[in-house]
């Protein structure tokens, strides 16, 4: 009974290597975040570059040593996301940084999450093959993200971050290709 699960297993695996090659290269993100209590909006530029990575990268291995996963080449493939990120309120600083992204089957693991410098997991599902569903939860929040590719050159991303049952947060973003690496 394990063959659908291994099918399944290979099938994510596959159109996240897909996915992520797909997405190599250097993009511009208009990102805006928009605070749902007090409806606060803030906006940021952010200049990203993906690069993909194959089976056995040392930079998966690495990965999976921080998961302390039993079997360091276990994961099919990933990215390295790097970004320099430019806010447009005042007084804000530019700030720079890169996360590392592995996947095996419906895990998705990552050396850092979105507010916290620990590695963390997500449920990673795949809605078409253009579209990339990623769910994390960790510290009592939830981070339910969607990236979708919009033919080569643009892509969507939403998130939406969700504390205690409630939404707290929704980002938007509009990504279009500058170069390809």
């Amino acid at each position: 009974m394990t063959l659908p699960i291994q099918i399944a297993q290979l099938s994510i695996d596959y159109l996240a290597q897909d996915f992520f090659q797909q997405t190599e290269g250097d993009w511009r993100s208009e990102r805006r975040y928009y605070t749902l209590k007090s409806g606060a909006v803030e906006e940021v530029v952010s200049f990203i570059t993906v690069r993909f990575l194959d089976k056995n990268n040392p930079e998966l291995i690495e990965l999976a040593e921080l998961h302390e996963l039993t079997d360091e080449t276990i994961l099919s493939c990933g990215s390295k996301i790097t970004w320099e990120s430019n806010y447009t309120q005042p007084g804000r600083k530019p700030t720079t940084g890169s996360t590392v992204f592995g996947v095996c089957g419906e895990i998705l693991y990552r050396d850092r999450g979105f507010a916290t410098t620990k590695p963390v997991t997500a449920v990673c599902s795949f809605a078409d093959p253009k579209t990339m569903q990623l769910r994390t939860e960790y510290s009592g929040s939830v981070f339910e993200e969607e990236i979708k590719l919009i033919g080569s050159n643009y892509r969507t991303r939403q998130s939406i971050i969700s504390r205690a049952g409630e939404e707290i947060m929704i980002g938007q973003y509009l990504e279009k290709r500058i170069g390809n690496g």
